[in-house]
């Protein structure tokens, strides 16, 4: 019995080590940073508001078995056009947003129909193949932004225009639509704001995964994760399943990055998407999530981990060694890091329940 206990707490441990390691090294950090918990908590809430749409966007891929969805910035490279053209045109507030989402998301059915035609002809790799069809995405994306706007696109606002008359400048500022959505309907507590316009959007995103996953459609990404073979054998269309996940998951991806950078106020044109496949992995995987099984509360534990981390770092770093850089490199290590440690632990895992299985065969035979 002792020995049974003791492997339910190794299980524990294994399945919870990512956010175990994370708690711990926030009770170090957040006495050390000096802030005060007001400060924190209002943090943390402007961060689960601006990153929680985007971190469910990669909940649905990994349903179907396609693992980590780096492609998520197809969408939000979707979701900088559409911002692009709203502050051309000079549309503000939330119909703004609205027309951005709007046109985002046939740019981003678009990408996700091509991407997941790609990963389907890659399969058990998806997840490089995603990261890799990313860069060259962006390639695309970087001449039509670059060369394209202004030039072949009509762009009438001068003013985001590079000065040679053409091509989008660096930074463009969202005047007309910043906090349109945490705007509507924001209360006050204690000295803490809480944008409930956009935490309801987010709750009508979960509502919609939960319902999402018991429909007919949910359970057949649920049956091709399981085992490929056996779905295709019960008559379940596995490419197009599996080209409708990426294709959902690229068009939440799009709708999250115009919330996220409606909160920031500003679009740095060239830069701005490039590491939110990586920061929401991060974020996930922290939260407790694995390449094969992810929930609704680990986007919201692994946002306020990672975050958190995000925050007091630097002022952690300083204080501890006089140098705010230190913390800098800290969140670059741990946001690649976290990725690697969570995928070689996912490895492991998958190598031991296989032990598992073929002892308790063994056991039976």
């Amino acid at each position: 019995m002792k020995e049974t206990f003791a492997k339910k707490v190794e299980y524990f441990f294994i399945n919870n080590a990512v956010p175990i390691i994370f708690i711990i090294l926030s009770a170090f950090e957040i006495p050390l940073s000096g802030f005060s918990g007001k400060y924190l908590i209002q943090e943390m809430i402007v961060r689960l508001s601006r990153n929680s749409f985007l971190v469910a966007s990669l909940l649905i891929p990994i349903m179907a078995g396609m693992g980590l969805n780096f492609g998520i910035v197809l969408g939000a490279m979707a979701g900088q056009i559409g911002l692009i053209f709203v502050t051309d045109w000079g549309i503000v507030g939330v119909p703004g947003l609205v027309l951005a989402m709007l046109i985002a998301l046939p740019i981003a059915m678009l990408l996700g129909a091509f991407s997941g035609s790609i990963l389907n002809m890659a399969k058990g790799r998806e997840m490089v193949t995603s990261f890799i069809l990313g860069f060259f995405i962006n390639g695309v994306y970087q001449i039509i932004v670059l060369y394209g706007m202004g030039k072949f696109i009509p762009i009438a606002n001068k003013e985001i225009l590079l000065s040679r008359g053409f091509g989008i400048r660096n930074a463009i500022n969202l005047t007309n639509v910043r906090q349109a959505l945490d705007n509507i309907w924001k209360i006050e507590i204690s000295g803490v704001y809480i944008p409930l316009s956009t935490f309801i959007i987010i709750a009508v995103l979960c509502v919609f995964i939960v319902w999402f996953r018991k429909t007919k459609l949910g359970q057949d990404m649920r049956a091709i994760a399981q085992n490929m073979e056996i779905a295709k054998a019960a008559g379940i269309n596995v490419e197009r399943t599996r080209i409708l996940a990426i294709v959902i998951s690229t068009v939440l991806a799009a709708i999250g990055q115009i919330i996220f950078l409606q909160n920031i106020g500003t679009v740095n044109t060239y830069n701005s998407h490039e590491q939110i496949g990586m920061f929401a992995i991060a974020a996930l995987l922290i939260g407790g999530a694995s390449v094969s099984k992810a929930s609704i509360p680990n986007v919201f534990v692994g946002i306020t981990l990672f975050h958190l981390m995000f925050v007091v770092s630097p002022r952690a770093g300083k204080e501890l060694i006089g140098q705010a850089q230190l913390g800098e490199f800290f969140r670059v290590f741990i946001s690649y890091g976290i990725i690697a440690i969570s995928l070689a632990l996912h490895a492991w895992k998958r190598s031991r329940d296989k032990e598992r299985e073929r002892h308790a065969m063994r056991q039976e035979g």
